[in-house]
């Protein structure tokens, strides 16, 4: 019911209260809603439906995109509406190979194991091989080979060399055989693409390799400049002098019982170009010590005589005559050097910066006072086994 007006009469529905019109309700269940009076209409129905987009003449609707004409994006401003050209589709995604076989990580990442890790970790899968068999990561590794792992057994029970392609790939420059006879290092050298020019060092240990075989292995295995033979006992010192070429500048003989003084005078003689030369012999006297002559002294740096019991005072000053160059000296062993000796070392041998002088039991504190006088260039000084007193 309405409520009556002033003079009796019923209030008109759309009496005006306060610059505000209350509308009735609508029947499509919208509700009521307020218009301020002054205020467009079209502000304050957010819930009637939007207008229906208006479409281009057929003219121009025949050019434009199918996508302007749907409500979407607007042509890319400079082109005309009436333009052939259309938007660069995008290609397909590149695609990077996983982390686990992406070689830039495994490169950086290779770099954290260890050589017998790195070993293991080449057998996970192909991509892995394949960045491990770089040189650079094997760089100064020397493997290692016994008689035994140089063949495969055959079926039939023959023998086959083994495949030597993975040592190549990785590109070593050296190699240690032990047990090996004449017959396994042709073997070698026939099999290893690298071994006639790439072989940077041979170690041969307790080895039976002949003075036939020694010979054959410096030949053909022309790149070789550094050399060890430990525990070799069937080849001679006829074997040295035939053998021995001058470009090798490292040499090492120790434990082979056929070796004595006749063996330094061929390593004297035929190695003028020698940097470095370690001796282990007992038979060693101080004779072979004056076989060093001058071409020596200007290339021989380091010099090791390692158990040489025979060698005394008398073949020290041979040493210090013949080598003074010398900047690392060991007389590790050499029971019969007594503090003369060792102050022949330290008058003559000025740029000495490592002495060995352990297992020497007749020097005395008085060699401590020549070495600390005299070697002011000295960085290492072992004294193990020394039995020193006052």
């Amino acid at each position: 019911m309405s409520s009556p007006g002033v003079n009796g009469d019923p209030k008109p529905p759309c009496l005006p209260r306060n610059g505000l019109v209350k509308l009735p309700g609508q029947p499509n269940g919208l509700g009521t809603a307020s218009i301020t009076k002054g205020t467009p209409a079209a502000k304050n129905r957010p819930c009637q439906p939007l207008p229906p987009p208006t479409l281009p003449p057929p003219s121009l609707a025949a050019q434009m995109p199918r996508a302007a004409l749907a409500g979407g994006l607007c042509p890319p401003a400079g082109l005309p509406l009436g333009g052939t050209a259309s938007a660069p589709v995008p290609g397909p995604p590149v695609e990077r190979p996983p982390l686990a076989t992406d070689e830039k990580i495994l490169n950086g990442l290779f770099w954290y194991f260890s050589a017998c890790e790195k070993c293991v970790l080449a057998q996970v899968c192909k991509a892995w091989r394949r960045v491990l068999y770089q040189p650079k990561f094997w760089v100064g590794l020397t493997p290692v080979l016994h008689a035994k792992e140089l063949y495969n057994v055959l079926p039939g029970g023959e023998k086959e060399f083994v495949n030597l392609q993975g040592f190549a790939a990785r590109g070593f420059e050296g190699f240690c055989l032990v047990g090996v006879s004449d017959l396994d290092i042709c073997e070698f050298i026939d099999n290893y693409a690298l071994s006639k020019k790439g072989v940077k060092a041979m170690s041969l240990k307790r080895s039976t390799i002949t003075d036939a075989g020694l010979e054959v292995m410096l030949e053909q295995m022309q790149g070789v400049v550094r050399l060890e033979l430990s525990g070799c006992n069937d080849f001679t010192e006829a074997g040295l002098w035939s053998s021995l070429s001058a470009r090798i500048t490292s040499l090492s003989v120790s434990d082979c019982i056929n070796v004595a003084d006749d063996a330094i005078a061929a390593i004297s003689q035929l190695l003028p170009n020698l940097a470095e030369l370690s001796l282990q012999a007992y038979h060693v006297t101080d004779t072979a010590l004056a076989y060093f002559t001058a071409r020596q002294g200007h290339s021989t740096h380091t010099l090791r005589l390692l158990s040489c019991w025979e060698i005394t005072n008398h073949g020290v000053v041979n040493v210090v005559h013949s080598l003074p160059n010398l900047t690392v000296l060991s007389l590790s062993g050499c029971s019969k050097v007594t503090d003369d000796g060792v102050e022949l070392v330290a008058e003559n041998l000025r740029k000495l910066r490592s002495l060995d002088l352990s297992w020497c039991p007749r020097i005395t504190d008085m060699a401590l006072e020549y070495v600390a006088c005299d070697l002011h260039r000295l960085e290492e000084l072992v004294l193990d086994r020394c039995r020193t007193s006052g």
